[in-house]
């Protein structure tokens, strides 16, 4: 399959291509992601991971590399609506709390874009996630402990504690950022 880059600097994505045994390294996008859209569609997310392969291979097309580039994005959407990384406690606060007891999904869309003839695939993975009813206790636990605030959603899967998932439906690693049967898929290609 040989070397390709990975245009993140999510070290979750990093960790589930190394689980994966890809030889792979990092090359951050400079992406400047809009943060306008609220309401959801596969588009959006896929424009998100193209541009953010796109700036990196670019990059490497000056240079005359010729790479395989991935990019990625999640989002966590409830009710049709995206939810993005928390401003502050409070909104991670109040997003936990509409979570809660309900379920919502999680799409992350792949981007593999070569450096050299700039032609590129795309695909998307959902997963649908179900909520135990938090308490408000739970919420500030979890919010104190483990400060996602960085994060879609306002919640890392793979940190939540015992009590808080009631069900995944679909891949786990799609939820934590990174779908590895759509990599597979999209680098076989």
């Amino acid at each position: 399959m040989g070397k390709i880059i990975l245009g993140s600097s999510s070290p979750r994505r990093a960790s589930i291509l190394k689980t994966m045994k890809l030889d792979f390294d990092v090359i951050p996008s400079e992406y400047d992601e809009p943060h306008t859209q609220t309401v959801f569609s596969y588009e959006f997310v896929e424009s998100l991971a193209y541009n953010k392969a796109l700036d990196v291979a670019k990059k490497l097309k000056v240079k005359g590399i010729d790479i395989q580039v991935l990019g990625a994005d999640t989002i966590v959407v409830l009710d049709n609506k995206i939810l993005g990384k928390p401003k502050d406690y409070q909104d991670a606060f109040v997003t936990l709390k509409m979570l809660s007891g309900k379920t919502h999904f999680v799409v992350t869309s792949v981007a593999v874009v070569n450096s050299k003839t700039l032609e590129y695939k795309i695909k998307s993975d959902t997963t649908y996630v179900t909520f135990e009813n938090l308490t408000e206790e739970q919420i500030k636990f979890y919010l104190d402990n483990f400060k996602p605030f960085d994060k879609a959603g306002s919640y890392g899967i793979q940190e939540l504690p015992d009590g808080y998932v009631k069900s995944v439906d679909g891949q786990i690693d799609n939820v934590i950022g990174l779908p590895s049967k759509v990599v597979e898929e999209l680098l076989a290609q």
